[in-house]
């Protein structure tokens, strides 16, 4: 044999024999390694993150005045972080990123197991709650349920109960006493909102159902205990004690998911009756039980649980927002009584109501066509929304690694934020008058009204989580609103006392809203028959 040939195969011996293969690929592996080590490192250094503006413990101090806070945080950065002690919570004012989160990469982010934990006692595996197929799944319902059934029963509701609660204030302004608005129209709305989604008269508004009150009072302390959690660092701990806040919230939900249950049961129980005597569930039942959870009954949905989530959705998303947002646009025509005159006269102008002689009659002359017309409240109720957007600060779970077309970048796991409130006060979105109440800033010459960017105005979301209730929202405030400002004007019961908000998931009036109403000329009669 050639001595190269012998010494090829002492070589290839020594190179294949199993001990030194495990080391050659121990090395190899170790190598590989290594070289990613460095690698990662390498494109760490190259991501850019943003500008880090304080931590969570800033927003535990500033929690009396936090979107305050937060504003001026998003005034100074656009987009900032806030340290926590296992990740970034990233909060962003500039458009270009709020269409990133909420379209260009949707899927990335969603509310995702942070969320849903802090929210899921209230509100279960409801849409607010959830992602995948169990959102699509109820997006789906609950958008045929939107825009195919609701609309003509609740015209019907909303006119009905804003007349119940101009009554209320009529007997109010005829004594010359002040009224706590802001609870009158949570009232008013949570009666609402329940008779459209449960089919139950609540009359939480005239105080004839205590159970209902109960309710109405277990639900709110729910939803503020709730949002409390987002900086309280030891709720777990007191939720597994049962002490303190936790310990309050898990009475209030008890309170509230027995109610709900008792309604659903109910309402089970009533369709097994008629099905016993073969009373057909068809379209002209439905029109006399238009109601969402009859609804959803008539589609086979009847797990308790599943109802409870979805229904209680329905309600946060119903009652909160449009009273608080109704509430809000009432201080704003109290502190600009300019507006207020000129919205009641396009009212006038608009429903022709001047041989109305009750609040019923009043009601009935607010039609789909007059509704339409009322182009400048359209206008102050979506100023009220920028400058007040019932949902403060909107916020999801990043799921994997990530770069925003302002080429700065979030990491997995990182809180991600956009901020309504913030937003409405930019003055590089709205201009040097961002903070001034100015509704003409969305009408054209015409005075038509024209919207703008979801992106930038983002009180109702965007993308594929644009909030379904918009229109609904809009026709439920417009009627309430053209009924009573048609009706009475309305002035602070002390135009110095401080008005601001409380710190909760939505954008409440911290101690209500005082107001003094009176009846409007010629309408006394109207008001009082």
């Amino acid at each position: 044999m050639h001595p190269s040939s012998s010494s090829t195969m002492n070589f290839m011996g020594f190179f294949f024999h199993p001990i030194n293969l495990a080391g050659i690929a121990l090395a190899v592996i170790l190598s590989i390694s290594i070289i990613k080590i460095f690698a990662g490192r390498l494109a760490e250094k190259k991501r850019r993150y943003h500008p880090i503006a304080g931590t969570v413990l800033h927003q535990l101090a500033n929690y009396p005045s936090l979107h305050h806070y937060m504003t001026d945080l998003a005034g100074k950065h656009r987009t900032y972080r806030l340290l926590s002690f296992l990740r970034s919570e990233v909060y962003t004012a500039d458009p270009i990123n709020v269409e990133y989160i909420l379209k260009t990469n949707f899927p990335n982010y969603g509310r995702g197991w942070y969320h849903h934990t802090v929210l899921e006692d209230l509100l279960g595996d409801g849409i607010f709650t959830v992602d995948g197929d169990l959102w699509r799944q109820q997006r789906k319902l609950s958008s045929y349920e939107f825009t195919k059934m609701l609309k003509d029963f609740s015209c019907g509701i909303f006119g009905s109960n804003a007349a119940k609660l101009a009554g209320v204030i009529s007997e109010a302004a005829a004594s010359n006493q002040s009224m706590e608005i802001q609870g009158l129209f949570m009232k008013s709305m949570m009666d609402s909102v329940f008779k459209v989604v449960l089919g139950v008269e609540l009359d939480s508004i005239c105080g004839t159902n205590q159970e209902g009150t109960q309710f109405s009072n277990s639900f709110d302390e729910a939803n503020e205990l709730t949002f409390y959690r987002y900086v309280d660092l030891f709720w777990k701990a007191k939720r597994f004690l049962n002490v303190g806040s936790e310990a309050k919230l898990r009475n209030s939900i008890k309170v509230v998911d027995q109610y709900v249950n008792k309604v659903i049961q109910s309402k089970i129980e009533e369709i097994h009756k008629l099905q016993e005597v073969s009373v057909p569930i068809n379209d002209e039942w439905q029109m006399k039980k238009g109601d969402v959870l009859s609804r959803f009954l008539e589609l086979r949905k009847t797990d308790p649980k599943y109802l409870k989530d979805i229904i209680l959705s329905f309600i946060i998303a119903g009652k909160d927002t449009t009273a608080l947002t109704l509430s809000w646009f009432l201080y704003m025509l109290c502190k600009h009584p300019p507006i207020q005159e000129k919205i009641a006269q396009e009212v006038k102008e608009a429903t022709k109501a001047r041989d109305a002689s009750t609040l019923d009659e009043l009601a009935a002359s607010i039609t789909e066509e007059s509704l339409d017309k009322m182009q400048y409240l359209h206008a102050a109720l979506t100023e009220t929304l920028r400058l007040y957007p019932p949902v403060p600060v909107d916020g999801k779970l990043c799921l994997s690694d990530d770069t925003w077309p302002d080429a700065f970048s979030v990491r997995k796991g990182d809180i991600v934020a956009y901020q309504p409130y913030a937003m409405g006060r930019m003055a590089f979105l709205w201009g040097t008058d961002a903070e001034d109440f100015r509704p003409e800033r969305w009408l054209d010459e015409n005075g038509i009204f024209c919207p703008e960017s979801p992106f930038k105005f983002t009180a109702f979301q965007a993308g594929p989580r644009v909030c379904l209730g918009k229109d609904f929202a809009y026709r439920q405030m417009k009627i309430f609103a053209a009924i009573l400002l048609s009706s009475f004007i309305f002035k602070l019961s002390d135009e110095n006392k401080a008005v601001n908000y409380k710190t909760m998931i939505n954008l409440h009036i911290d101690g209500g809203l005082d107001v003094h109403a009176s009846h409007r000329l010629g309408h006394g009669k109207l008001l009082v028959a």
